[in-house]
């Protein structure tokens, strides 16, 4: 079994090259927060196994060093291994010994994914204590926008949504048929005929007479899968592997025949009943049913979730919330003030928001909290007396805001936060803090190399 650390193994000396200098700060700041490694093992390891017991696996340090190297580089598993196999500058950074193999992608997939959010979130707070510490980052300056953050689905249209539950739900029913006999009539081809002719009708009166035969095809499928599942319950099993399969396929054909049916209720309700659906009905996804539709202004309709930024005058990301819908910002600006309270133990003592967060009750909350200037871009109707001490601050908080713009820009050039590409909600959260830890410890080590110079 994997051990928190195990005895320093013989490196390779770094190389005189600005990344790799970059590298060892980060695995210098690293080693001064060995308090993270048990919070990183408590994921890794189920509760009540001994850690001495099995085959010796990555240890806790080498994994969170790994995720860094992914998200940083913004690799693939596959990727990711050819590197640690590669290069001497990564294998240091990750502790990989001389003689020690690196590890093989499903290793490295198995481990980062089991790294939760909480734990993410909490080896980031250990960081900003350090930067206070070091007066890098005080918290007493921030800065707060929205992004988007893609997930990874195609964008979505209720043809292409009762195409893919066709074929998901056809694939586990022949796996069903060839090993239990089950019996159903496969409409792959029908639906993905339909699906495709949709996209292509001109004239409505074809296409809801492609949406009719569609639908015909989806329910049948989705029948045939119902019934199904006491088949597989009843199925004679004759060995430990089928017993497996039955029980998979079971969990499998109840996953998507919910979101089917969402799917076939929404088309119904839009197509044939002229109906404008609300978001919370419909289901953007069957593989991510937790995707928003993210509408923010005239910009493009995304399809994700939305993340809230709190950054620094170090350029630090000193918290980031993930959300659920499509909030208002400015039913945001009271929390992320007080987490900054919850952070730091104190208020900030200025903040800037974008214009879509002002509000005259923001003001007056924010201040009650103690920070003593609040500035929105734009100012919706709140006077500048109302928000800073004078209009000088005023414009100087308004340039400072600007400047988290470059923040976010990074965070989604540089560390993959366009678009997360892990399956669940669970793991989209832990794939956004661990985008932003890495952000954070490659900004704290350049700050920390600039000041040695």
């Amino acid at each position: 079994m994997r051990r928190i650390a195990r005895h320093r193994p013989l490196t390779t000396v770094p190389i005189e090259h600005d990344h790799a200098k970059e590298l060892d700060e980060m695995s210098r700041l690293l080693d001064q927060h060995p308090e993270v490694l048990p919070w990183v093992t408590e994921d890794l390891v189920p509760l009540g196994v001994a850690l001495d017991n099995g085959r010796p696996g990555m240890t806790a340090e080498q994994v969170l060093r790994a995720v860094v190297l992914k998200q940083m580089n913004e690799f693939s598993y596959e990727e990711l291994a050819f590197h640690l196999a590669d290069s001497r500058t990564y294998r240091r950074f990750c502790r990989l010994g001389f003689a020690e193999a690196a590890p093989k992608k499903s290793c490295l997939q198995k481990n980062i994914k089991r790294l939760k959010v909480a734990t993410l979130e909490r080896i980031n707070r250990a960081l900003l204590g350090q930067a206070k510490v070091e007066a890098v980052e005080r918290g007493r300056e921030v800065r707060v926008d929205c992004t988007a953050v893609e997930t990874d689905v195609h964008e979505p249209s209720d043809s292409e949504q009762s195409w893919d539950s066709v074929r998901v739900l056809a694939r586990l029913l022949g796996q069903a048929r060839d090993r239990f006999g089950v019996i159903f009539q496969d409409h792959s081809r029908v639906v993905k005929r339909s699906a495709f002719a949709i996209r292509t009708a001109r004239k409505d009166k074809l296409r809801r007479k492609l949406y009719r035969k569609l639908l015909q095809a989806t329910r049948s499928t989705v029948a045939a899968a119902e019934l199904a599942i006491p088949m597989l319950e009843a199925a004679p099993c004759d060995t430990t592997d089928d017993a497996i399969l039955a029980g998979v396929l079971r969990r499998e054909l109840a996953r998507y025949i919910p979101l089917a049916r969402q799917v076939i209720d929404q088309t119904q309700r839009r197509v044939f009943q002229g109906e404008t659906v609300p978001v919370a009905d419909k289901v953007l996804s069957i593989f991510e049913p937790h995707t928003d539709m993210i509408i923010k202004g005239g910009r493009k309709t995304e399809f994700g979730h939305k993340i809230c930024l709190t950054t620094g005058a170090s350029g630090l990301v000193t918290d980031c919330v993930v959300l659920e819908g499509n909030p208002a910002d400015s039913t945001l600006a009271i929390t992320m003030v007080k987490r900054q309270v919850e952070i730091y133990g104190r208020a900030p003592n200025k903040a800037a928001f974008d214009g879509g967060f002002a509000a005259k009750e923001n003001v007056v909350r924010i201040k009650q909290l103690g920070t003593r200037d609040v500035a929105f871009s734009k100012r919706r109707g709140i006077p500048v007396a109302d928000m800073v001490r004078s209009s000088y601050v005023y414009k100087r908080l308004i340039k400072f805001r600007a400047g988290i713009e470059a923040g976010i820009s990074f965070l989604k050039r540089c560390f993959g936060l366009t678009r997360c590409l892990w399956e669940g909600f669970a793991s989209f959260k832990a794939y956004v803090w661990a985008s932003v830890l890495s952000a954070n410890l490659l900004t704290f080590a350049r700050h920390r190399l600039a000041a040695a110079r």
